[in-house]
């Protein structure tokens, strides 16, 4: 049986699971592209903002498949 997902709570504000699974991710996008930058991985790359919000997507799917967020 697949439990229902619920807010989470943090004081006085419910968060629904998706934000924080996305803050997660751009966190993590983040991090990637600026180890990229450092790299030097960067100069291969064509169009940095897509692939930012691809590393986005992809790591928000990695994360939703350990957090139920629908």
């Amino acid at each position: 049986m697949i439990d229902m997902p619920h807010e989470l709570v943090w004081g006085e504000v419910y968060l629904p699971p998706l934000l924080v699974t996305v803050a997660i991710a751009y966190a993590l996008a983040m991090l990637v592209s600026s180890v990229a930058v450092k790299t030097g991985f960067h100069r291969h790359v064509a169009l940095p903002a897509v692939v930012e919000v691809c590393l986005v997507v992809i790591f928000t799917g990695i994360i939703g498949q350990f957090i139920a967020i629908f």
